[in-house]
C-alpha cells in the first residue's frame, strides 16, 4: 500500500503546476483523499480534499479559486491543479487518504484525521 505524490518543481509567480497522487496497492477511490502542505517549522496544513463517494471538494480559503483537486479512477490518480501561484504557495506538498474508521461520509481537512500518507513533492514559487 502506497501513495506516491510528484509534479512539484519550480515555478515563477503566476505560474501552474499539477501535483498528482498516484496509488499502488489499493483503490483509491475508496477514500477520501486529501492534500496538504508544510511550511518550514510550521505544522502540515490541509489544502484541499476530495470525497470518496459523491465528488465533494473542499479547500481553504487562501487556494479556492486557484486549486482544483479532482480524480481519475482509471488511473488510481488524484491531482491538484494550481494555477495562479504565489510565493506563499512554496512548501512541501503531501498527499494523504482518510482514516477509513470515520465511516462513510466523513470528509475533514485536519492532517490527524488522515493515516497513510505519501513523500512529499516540494513546490517552489519564485522569480
Amino acid at each position: 500500500v502506497q501513495l506516491q505524490a510528484s509534479g512539484g518543481g519550480l515555478v515563477q509567480p503566476g505560474g501552474s503546476l499539477r501535483l498528482s497522487c498516484a496509488a499502488s496497492g489499493f483503490t483509491l477511490d475508496r477514500y477520501v483523499v486529501g492534500w496538504f502542505r508544510q511550511f518550514p517549522g510550521n505544522e502540515r496544513e490541509g489544502v484541499s480534499c476530495i470525497s470518496d463517494s459523491d465528488g465533494r471538494t473542499y479547500y481553504i480559503d487562501s487556494v479556492k479559486g486557484r486549486f482544483t483537486i479532482s480524480r481519475d479512477n482509471a488511473k488510481n490518480t488524484v491531482y491538484l491543479q494550481m494555477n495562479s501561484l504565489k510565493p506563499e504557495d512554496t512548501a512541501v506538498y503531501y498527499c494523504a487518504t482518510l482514516n477509513m474508521g470515520y465511516g462513510k461520509g466523513y470528509i475533514s481537512l485536519n492532517p490527524k484525521d488522515y493515516n497513510s500518507w505519501g513523500q512529499g513533492t516540494l513546490v517552489t514559487v519564485s522569480s
